[in-house]
């Protein structure tokens, strides 16, 4: 099993290009369920997920092709010609959550679907029970039997005015793209606004969807009777580029971020800058650094788009566990997202959890230390942590990283860090 090490200690600068989006790319590539005509979509992620993902749409019966241009980015081409199977088995789902994103393109295509109940990272209950209601409200018969969800709709699915209880993301993708084949016309109230939702609507747009209030938290859908193919290219990753401002911030270099936008990160910025960091826009991108001295406290609370994401507290906690004064990060999304506490602990962090609030009092130094990565996101705030820290990290379990994080070893080694990836078992 592979581990990474880092010698910390030493300021990153140069420039990192930001991939497209794994959660964007994977609801994407659900889409091509949706047609019989090729799907191409560009700037897509080298990761573990997508690699699983395309497995199981191969097993569904979509012809994958995947490359690279001649830039090195990469893309893939998906043709859905026929469904060879409506089953997404257990083998398949139970690796990452994502999966159950096939559930309402093959309902809204086929009249039928039979998918495992999901996986993925351990970081709290993540219910599909508003997936399903929407589903049933659309004129889906649905049942649970032996860890499956079994959904049929003979005569089609219909449109309905749906309000989701609560701010769910997949259950609106799901949803979104169960409603472009739809008879008549569905809206979609208290719809998640995530970037990663509005990218999903331009493509089924591009496709031949008819979608109004894309970026609201109101979706109108107008049912089609077929999509046609198109190409579409991925957005740029928000949480890699958060994730890498913060690297840049908390070893005071400068790196300037490439093919992304502070746009993706409207909430990261008066967070980052009310501890002392810089941003200034570039034709590419944007550049991020550190004011002298060191970065000063402050307190985030997670909160659905456009509010901070829970996907970066993690990280932001990493930068608080090393400022001057005390700091207070709140977790409204995920009960069980505090996993990488313990593991700054072990690096001389100073944090005590009460409930769903993390208090730090920042320390003028991390230590290094072996820890273990427990999920996606709370695997790369210890490696940001072994970058900012005293002497020796190792991170085990990066099996997790390299679910969402394209290449990062090379990434911030290129910046001059002192990481690499180790083969081998762990230890």
């Amino acid at each position: 099993m592979d581990k990474i090490r880092i010698i910390g200690g030493t300021p990153l600068y140069g420039e990192i290009r930001i991939s497209g989006a794994k959660n964007a790319a994977l609801p994407l590539i659900s889409a091509s369920l949706l047609t019989d005509e090729t799907l191409t979509l560009r700037n897509l992620p080298d990761l573990a997920d997508v690699q699983t993902f395309k497995s199981l749409l191969a097993h569904l019966g979509v012809e994958i092709t995947f490359d690279h241009d001649r830039e090195g980015h990469h893309f893939g081409t998906l043709k859905a010609s026929s469904i060879k199977s409506t089953e997404a088995p257990y083998d398949q789902v139970r690796k990452m959550r994502a999966s159950f994103l096939v559930l309402g393109p093959l309902l809204a295509r086929e009249g039928r679907a039979k998918v495992s109940l999901p996986g993925g990272c351990a970081i709290g209950a993540r219910a599909i029970d508003m997936h399903l209601k929407g589903l049933e409200c659309m004129g889906a018969h649905i049942t649970l039997e032996d860890g499956y969800v079994i959904a049929r709709a003979e005569n089609g699915l219909r449109g309905v005015d749906y309000t989701f209880s609560s701010v769910t993301v997949t259950g609106t993708e799901n949803l979104l793209m169960a409603a472009t084949l739809a008879k008549g016309t569905t809206r979609l109230i208290n719809a998640a606004r995530e970037p990663e939702v509005s990218d999903l609507a331009r493509c089924l747009i591009a496709m031949g969807a008819k979608i109004e209030g894309v970026g609201t938290d109101t979706l109108i859908i107008e049912g089609c009777s077929r999509l046609h193919g198109a190409e579409h290219p991925v957005l740029p990753d928000r949480i890699e580029t958060g994730t890498y401002a913060m690297a840049a911030a908390l070893t005071g270099g400068e790196v300037e971020l490439t093919d992304t936008s502070l746009d993706l990160i409207p909430s990261v910025i008066p967070a980052l800058e009310s501890m002392g960091v810089l941003f200034e826009k570039t034709e590419r991108g944007f550049k991020v650094k550190k004011q002298p001295g060191r970065l000063k406290a402050t307190d985030v609370e997670t909160e659905p788009y456009p509010g901070f994401a829970t996907d970066l507290q993690a990280q932001i906690m990493v930068l608080a566990a090393t400022a001057e004064g005390a700091s207070v990060i709140t977790e409204t999304i995920f009960e069980n997202r505090f996993m990488h506490v313990p593991e700054l602990v072990r690096m001389g962090a100073d944090i005590k959890l009460k409930g769903n609030t993390a208090f730090i009092r920042g320390v003028p130094r991390l230590k290094g230390a072996p820890v273990m990565a427990t999920d996606l996101r709370a695997s790369v705030s210890l490696v940001l942590a072994g970058l900012a820290a005293e002497d020796e990290t190792i991170v085990n379990r990066v099996y997790h990283l390299d679910r969402g994080y394209e290449h990062i070893e090379k990434k911030l080694g290129d910046c001059g860090a002192n990481i690499e990836r180790i083969h081998g078992e762990v230890v």
